[in-house]
C-alpha cells in the first residue's frame, strides 16, 4: 500500500511541475532555500602591524595560552599607561575606545572595528564617549607571562 501511496505522490509532483513549468517548481524550491539564514563570515582584519603601523614581533616559544578577556569602559573611564609583552588584539562591540600611546599618537577604535595591540610601548585606553565601550580581547601568550605591564609611574592626564 505504502508502494502505490509514493508512486501516486510522485506522478501528482511530476503532473504539477509539467504543468506549471520546472522554472515555477525550482523558484518554489530556491525561495524555500533563501528563507533560511546562513551562517555569514565577515574578515575584520588580517594584519602584521599593531595599529601604530608597527611590525608585530615573532610567536613566542613554547606552549602557548590562549587568554580572551572582556573590557568595559564605563564613559570617562581611562586605563592606566601600560605595555604588553604578548601579541593581542580586539573586536570593540560596543561604543568608542581611545588609544594613546605614550609619543602622543592616538587611535580611536569605533564599534564593529578590530584592533591590534601594541606591543612593547606603553599606551593607554579611554573612553571619551557618552555610553559603556565594550571590547573583547584576545592574548596569544604563555603561562606565567603578564597580560600587561602596569606604569603607574607616568600620570595620565
Amino acid at each position: 500500500m505504502k508502494k502505490k501511496f509514493v508512486s501516486q505522490a510522485l506522478v501528482a509532483a511530476f503532473m504539477t511541475c509539467s504543468f506549471y513549468g520546472l522554472t515555477a517548481c525550482n523558484d518554489a524550491n530556491a525561495s524555500n532555500e533563501t528563507d533560511t539564514p546562513k551562517v555569514e563570515s565577515t574578515e575584520l582584519i588580517r594584519t602584521s602591524q599593531s595599529w601604530d603601523g608597527v611590525e608585530l614581533p615573532d610567536y613566542l616559544e613554547g606552549r602557548p595560552e590562549l587568554v580572551a578577556v572582556k573590557y568595559v569602559f564605563p564613559p570617562g573611564q581611562k586605563l592606566g599607561w601600560h605595555h604588553h609583552v604578548v601579541m593581542n588584539y580586539g573586536v570593540l562591540v560596543q561604543g568608542e575606545l581611545t588609544i594613546i600611546g605614550l609619543d602622543g599618537r592616538t587611535k580611536v577604535v569605533h564599534e564593529g572595528e578590530a584592533v591590534v595591540e601594541m606591543v612593547g610601548t606603553v599606551h593607554h585606553g579611554e573612553n571619551r564617549g557618552t555610553k559603556s565601550a565594550i571590547l573583547y580581547m584576545f592574548y596569544l601568550s604563555q603561562e606565567d607571562l603578564p597580560l600587561a605591564v602596569q606604569h603607574p609611574e607616568i600620570p595620565i592626564n
